[in-house]
């Protein structure tokens, strides 16, 4: 199971926020310098998200995320106020290696497969964030339906992967919801990254066992709940 370690970048600072909410953020440093220390520690990928662009400004945070990219080298999957097919496209060029559709996915839904069959379905994942059973969208602020139904829909557009988020148990250290996550691993064949709530190499362990093919780390990895080597190893992945 491969590990993600995020770099949340919100008016360039890398920051954890708490469900979600702005004024809840702390920040951790420069996103390049939490960058280069979790792939000190091993990380191979990177999971980086424009916050700005989630709560609405898309060109904010450009220039450090082209110095990421740049500077590290390593495979980065990216979200964040990517609104428009335009947006995802700039970004592959860039190379990112896939671009993370949330709201336009379910606003515009073809923009999956165009983008699916301009650049190949592995540079697409589509999101899902969940709270209480429901997709939620435009920073978690609206219901877009359900989120099973979604991920079967987003597999049939040619979405290569899926990011499901727990909502509700995002950001507060407390430990994974099993069932929602084993829901979604159950219902599609494409594979399935899991985030939110991931406090433990015993989080860790139930996912891979659940087949989940990837894990995002964030506010537990930032705080010093877990550690970034245990979970590799937890996970079974080589770094």
């Amino acid at each position: 199971m491969n590990v993600y370690p995020a770099v949340d970048v919100l008016d360039g600072s890398c920051v954890q926020l708490v469900q979600g909410k702005r004024d809840r953020a702390t920040v951790y440093g420069t996103p390049l310098e939490c960058a280069c220390r979790w792939i000190g520690q091993g990380a191979r990928a990177l999971h980086i998200i424009n916050l700005n662009g989630a709560f609405g400004d898309a060109v904010a945070n450009a220039r450090e995320i082209r110095e990421l990219i740049a500077e590290t080298g390593v495979e980065v999957q990216l979200g964040g106020g990517i609104r428009s097919i335009e947006d995802a496209d700039e970004w592959l060029s860039l190379g990112v290696e896939r671009v993370i559709l949330g709201t336009l996915a379910t606003r515009t839904p073809g923009a999956v497969t165009e983008l699916a069959d301009r650049h190949g379905s592995s540079a697409v994942m589509a999101s899902i964030d969940a709270r209480g059973g429901d997709v939620v969208v435009e920073g978690w602020e609206r219901s877009a339906g359900d989120y099973l139904a979604w991920a079967e829909r987003f597999e049939q557009l040619g979405a290569g992967s899926l990011l499901f988020t727990n909502v509700d148990v995002e950001g507060l250290c407390q430990g994974i919801a099993p069932d929602p996550v084993r829901r979604v691993t159950e219902r599609v064949r494409i594979p399935v990254v899991a985030a939110g709530g991931i406090s433990s190499t015993e989080d860790v362990s139930t996912l891979a066992a659940m087949g989940v093919y990837g894990i995002v780390l964030g506010s537990a990895l930032y705080r010093g709940t877990i550690d970034f080597q245990a979970a590799l190893r937890a996970a079974g992945a080589g770094g």
